[in-house]
């Protein structure tokens, strides 16, 4: 799809790697984000149902989306999941890049493929939801083009933005 400092990005599952590494990505966004909001746990069996649900069967979890991998060196490095267009939006979600790999760019390129897939689709803006906390990715999202929108979602200290998409 295309490339970021010798990552290729790739199409799940019909160009990217197993499920099982798709897994271990999920997995470790949902276990950092449950630490992060001071309720730890030891592992995936401790995650909320509908968040284990996505690390366990992600083609089920994802069957209507789009999920975009980073690849570096035969390795998932990074992904980001995009919701089709609904009245002209979209949605990324769970975008993660391994820390091993972060630095590179990654986060940046599959951000810039999903806004390439959404255009594509037809949508006309896309949209995402970020904790507070994650003050990096909001600092990210902004450079990006995003702003503070009105919140769609009523979790406390969910912060929810959007990003035009170039007609």
């Amino acid at each position: 799809m295309s490339e970021a400092h010798g990552t290729t990005l790739v199409r799940w599952p019909a160009e990217g790697p197993s499920d099982e590494a798709l897994s271990a990505l999920l997995a470790a966004y949902h276990l950092r984000t449950e630490s992060e909001k001071g309720a730890p746990v030891a592992d995936v069996e401790g995650l909320p149902s509908r968040y284990r649900a996505e690390v366990e069967a992600p083609r089920a979890a994802f069957a209507g989306d789009t999920v975009l991998v980073a690849m570096s060196a035969g390795t998932a490095a990074g992904c980001v999941v995009v919701t089709a267009p609904e009245a002209g939006r979209s949605e990324v979600k769970r975008l993660w890049t391994d820390p091993a790999f972060r630095g590179r760019g990654i986060a940046s390129a599959l951000l810039a493929a999903a806004f390439a897939h959404s255009a594509a689709a037809g949508a006309t803006s896309v949209r995402l939801s970020v904790w507070s906390w994650r003050e990096g990715a909001i600092a990210l999202y902004q450079r990006l083009g995003f702003a503070v929108v009105t919140s769609w979602d009523e979790r406390d200290e969910l912060v929810c933005m959007e990003r035009q998409l170039a007609p």
